[in-house]
């Protein structure tokens, strides 16, 4: 078998250079089996979400403007759904992944996405949307490519390095959401994982013997490109190498101000791209620690991720203290977060450059002041609101909803500030204005910190600070260079406020990033309609899977337990897989 593996991969590349010259942009398939499997992160057996066996998933790695076409196959025993964090997905929601835009795939089914990388580059990742399965794994990388005629704006990294850092808990994902749904906290988890793996023992008082920890391979003198992706629960985590500075090129496809940090503050949701050169002596192995941000209590002292960076020259292990760090400022970490600068001068998926965007320059016609609140009984339910409004998901999803006409699934009033009335149940949507320029401030009147992000969007964070948004707040807002990205933190008692153009017609997802906060409710979705019929908005796919009100219009597909039968996607992807069945037969053929 892997004799043959340089053939394959030949196959691969021609089979992409025929489709890149019969077909426009580029196709890539992956086939996923989605299921439990057992792992021992923290030292003991525990069932995870799995995806063709491996834990974490597999990376897409793939180049702008390429098609991707994921075939899944749900082997759990209830229903999934897959969500693309920071991919835009241009006019085409229906692959979004997300309970407002796609029935779930029921247990036993096959679906399969199609959708492009369309003008993206950078780091990203995907993960279940549903029943809190995000909590048992089922995540992996994305990484966008610069076409080749787009140069990077540093040089060339000697390797690329994807980190996955999650709080964790050894509880099942549906004992966890039994217990947000009865009120009961999370609590401090039972320990944060670095790419799937539980901590090295650096203290054996802490850390128990026998776990498998995670081990990064590099050679002196090297710079690598780590790309960081906090994937967990609700914890913030604190990111940081020991004796290496974090040169931050990239956060969610935004190439920014280039800047060395000693550590980041990496919040739920949140991604990051860093350049590390090897530039130290070897004397021992390096810590790569992931530490809890914003908590007091001595237990979250703990709890740290810990792997190794190993230079190939390396003299022994590491040992010691981990590199130190303030448990808890929050001062500290928003003037970090201020720091992340949009790099104006940089191409990116296009040859303009990023900045040609004068995102300062804009009116703004909607201005939304989203307050959140800590759980409350909302019709005797513990649950959490955004303005007053818990979200409610109809079995009908909205996105569908709107294609067959089906009055009273949504309601588009979602209001633009805190209500004086009781919190509420409701499916209650924001109403945006097509190409029009919203600004939405999110105001967290809970005590922790709160991530949230929006889908089919990249957004300019513009400002952030401690208390209470105000008209003149809006005096302090950077217009110029403010980081294009996906998902934003908003720190306990404080405001976070962003410019987001609407230009990309769909129905898109706006939550929490926080697992707990948004399992209970905290989230809705922006309708972004286009007035006039757009030819180019991509169009209900031929696979969808009907349920609620619509579930008479599904077709059978309980025999869809074998890929070859999985799905009906476009003529042009069926083109492509012809010429890539043709091209490996060619080349086996030599």
């Amino acid at each position: 078998m892997v004799s043959g593996l340089p053939d394959l991969q030949v196959s691969f590349f021609f089979f992409l250079f025929v489709v890149s010259s019969f077909a426009g942009d580029p196709y890539v398939f992956y086939d996923w089996t989605v299921s439990y499997i057992t792992a021992s992160p923290l030292g003991d057996k525990q069932q995870v979400i799995g995806i063709n066996g491996q834990f974490p998933g597999p990376i897409l790695n793939v180049t702008t403007n390429w098609n991707v076409v994921v075939n899944v196959k749900n082997d759990l025993d209830e229903p999934l759904l897959f969500t693309w964090n920071g991919i835009q997905h241009r006019k085409n929601s229906w692959q979004d992944g997300v309970s407002g835009t796609n029935c779930p795939i029921p247990a036993g089914w096959n679906w399969t996405y199609e959708f492009q990388v369309k003008d993206q580059i950078g780091s990203f990742f995907y993960f279940p949307s549903l029943n809190f399965q995000r909590a048992a794994g089922g995540y992996g990388g994305i990484i966008i490519n610069n076409r080749a005629v787009i140069p990077l704006p540093f040089g060339m990294p000697d390797g690329d390095i994807t980190i996955f850092i999650s709080d964790w808990y050894t509880k099942s994902h549906k004992g966890l959401r039994k217990e947000v749904e009865n009120g009961v906290d999370l609590g401090v988890p039972d320990g944060i994982l670095i790419n799937g793996y539980g901590p090295y023992r650096y203290d054996p008082t802490l850390v128990k013997n026998g776990i498998v920890y995670q081990i990064i391979n590099v050679e002196p003198g090297k710079t690598y490109r780590f790309r960081v992706h906090n994937i967990g629960i609700s914890a913030s985590l604190n990111f940081r190498i020991q004796n290496h500075n974090l040169l931050l090129v990239e956060t969610e496809g935004s190439y920014t101000v280039q800047q060395n940090y000693s550590n980041m503050d990496i919040h739920v949701g949140q991604s990051y791209s860093f350049l590390v050169t090897m530039d130290q002596n070897a004397s021992t192995d390096y810590y790569i620690v992931a530490s809890p941000r914003f908590v007091n209590s001595s237990d979250w002292s703990k709890v740290n991720g810990v792997a190794i960076l190993h230079y190939s020259n390396s003299q022994g292990p590491a040992s010691g203290p981990l590199p130190s760090l303030n448990d808890y400022d929050a001062y500290f970490s928003m003037n970090q977060a201020r720091s992340i600068r949009w790099n104006v001068s940089a191409g990116a998926a296009r040859p303009n450059p990023q900045g040609s965007f004068k995102y300062g320059d804009i009116t703004v016609t909607d201005v939304y002041v989203i307050l959140n609140r800590p759980v409350e009984l909302v019709d005797g339910k513990q649950r959490t609101t955004l303005n007053g409004i818990s979200y409610l998901p109809p079995s009908t999803p909205l996105k569908l909803a709107q294609q067959f006409k089906i009055p009273g699934v949504y309601k588009l009033d979602f209001p633009n500030k805190l209500m004086n009335r009781p919190p509420k149940l409701d499916t209650s949507v924001i109403n945006g204005t097509f190409k029009g320029f919203m600004e939405i401030i999110f105001q967290n009147n809970d005590t922790t910190v709160q991530s949230y992000h929006l889908d089919g969007y990249a957004f300019f964070v513009v400002g952030m600070d401690f208390g209470v948004w105000t008209e003149n707040s809006r005096s302090t807002y950077n217009k110029w260079d403010g980081v294009a990205r996906s998902t934003t933190q908003v720190f306990p008692g404080a405001w976070t406020a962003i410019l987001v153009s609407l230009d990309n017609a769909g129905i898109w997802n706006l939550r929490a990033q926080n697992l707990d906060s948004w399992y209970l409710g905290q989230e809705t979705y922006v309708s972004v309609v286009n007035p006039e019929v757009d030819q180019s908005e991509v169009l209900l796919p031929e696979n969808s899977i009907y349920c609620g009100i619509l579930s008479s219009l599904q077709k059978d597909q309980a025999h869809r337990v074998n890929f070859s039968g999985a799905t009906s996607i476009s003529g042009s992807s069926k083109m492509v897989f012809i010429m890539l069945i043709i091209a490996l037969i060619g080349h086996s053929f030599r």
